[in-house]
């Protein structure tokens, strides 16, 4: 009889989570990535993400609650989404909005604590990132209107932080260094017809133009973000062009905007061409209270050879003009605390005003995508393999950011398991 009761609960439990809409997942993914300079530091430079040189990352191990809301309903639909991130990129996922040190001014910040010290404080080469936590609901309004209220993905740009949702396994220097990861605040999405949308968003608990806000600082600083998005009919080219407005912690403004431009030449090859531009005022640079800007151009181009296999090549410029954005590396800068120790470890960062310049090639492989047999997780397993060559040539004076030299060549594999 506690056989058969047994039996039966567990055949009620998928039937009560399919009524009630919920659906729990994530997947997990890790690589390795060999520096030809094998630099004495251990990093990648200015890479981020894949930064370590020579040694296996567990990159993320994600896992996610989520109730879809129905956006063809004519009624009511309530919904939300909670992501819980442990591994080497929580560091660049966290609600770091809030600076160890006040970005105008220069003393020392209270970062707040939403996710920056839940795990690993000693090291954070390991830890826990908590990206999104939001509520979401469907409002029968005209063509349906979608509000998320809470901490979410931004929707701006092109690449992003889940590794399942990228080609490549390192990123563009714009991802971490030119526009947002997440933002705090409410986000609405009303499509206007077929081919136009457009989304509005109110953002707070930031000190820096919006980004990556928590839920316990600057809660009084709100800020702006704006998106328009056109489809073609066919559904072959896509348009996105967005921004956000937003201010410091003393009031002064930080902006930035963004275009992506997606066309499918053929049934198989798709490109993507993205420019982003960003603009900070009276900021605390090395060489006094100035002005700050940013921007990059970088193009993506995949072709699929077959179902289960695609090649593809990435460029992109990134202009630092003051040296304030793009830093080597970049884990050291955001483990900072206010008393200017890094928990990531001794090494010095370092930054310059410079250009930099990276082409990536890789290849997606989905060796078991025919298997008719076994987990289906392992059926689902995506890998990558990458080569990378990166440049930076400083702006008006010499500048070698990656292990003392001017470039590096990377050499990548990693696997992503979706369950």
């Amino acid at each position: 009889m506690m056989m058969t009761a047994d039996r039966a609960a567990a055949n009620v439990m998928p039937e009560l989570f399919k009524r009630s809409g919920l659906e729990i997942g994530g997947w997990i993914n890790g690589g390795a990535t060999y520096n030809a300079n094998n630099p004495a530091d251990g990093f990648n430079g200015a890479v981020t993400f894949a930064d370590r040189a020579n040694r296996f990352q567990l990159n993320q191990l994600n896992f996610f609650i989520e109730r879809s809301v129905e956006t063809d309903s004519k009624n009511w639909s309530i919904g939300g989404r909670f992501d819980f991130m442990f591994g080497t990129d929580a560091i660049y996922t966290q609600a770091f909005g809030i600076s160890a040190f006040d970005e105008n001014t220069g003393e020392p910040s209270d970062r707040g604590n939403w996710d920056l010290n839940i795990c690993c404080k000693s090291t954070r080469t390991y830890g826990i990132a908590l990206p999104q936590a939001y509520l979401e609901t469907h409002v029968p309004v005209g063509n349906g209107l979608n509000i998320k209220a809470g901490h979410f993905y931004t929707p701006l740009g092109y690449e992003s932080v889940p590794a399942p949702d990228n080609f490549f396994y390192t990123r563009a220097y714009i991802l971490n260094s030119g526009e947002p990861f997440t933002h705090t605040g409410f986000l609405g999405t009303y499509p206007v017809n077929r081919n136009w949308t457009i989304r509005g968003a109110a953002t707070t608990g930031s000190a820096t133009g919006g980004w990556d806000g928590g839920f316990d600082k600057q809660l009084d600083n709100w800020g702006g973000l704006a998106n328009l998005l056109w489809d073609s009919d066919d559904k072959r080219t896509n348009v996105s062009l967005g921004g956000t407005y937003g201010q410091t912690a003393v009031g002064e403004p930080w902006m930035m905007y963004s275009v992506v431009l997606q066309h499918w030449l053929t049934p198989k090859m798709h490109a993507v061409l993205q420019h982003t531009n960003g603009w900070a005022a009276n900021i605390n640079l090395p060489e006094g209270i100035g002005n700050a800007a940013w921007y990059s151009i970088n193009s993506h181009l995949t072709y699929e050879l077959r179902q289960n296999l695609s090649i593809g090549i990435r460029a992109e410029r990134f202009h630092d003009r003051n040296g304030w954005r793009v830093f080597s590396p970049y884990r050291i800068l955001s483990a900072l605390n206010n008393k200017g120790v890094s928990y990531a470890g001794n090494v010095p960062f370092i930054s310059a005003p410079a250009d930099y310049y990276a082409v990536t090639v890789g290849m997606n492989w989905k060796p078991a995508m025919r298997w008719n047999k076994g987990w289906k997780p392992i059926r689902n397993i995506i890998v990558r393999k990458n080569i990378r060559y990166d440049r930076a040539d400083g702006i008006d004076m010499a500048f070698r950011p990656f292990d003392g030299k001017k470039d590096q060549f990377l050499f990548s594999l990693d696997a992503t398991i979706p369950f």
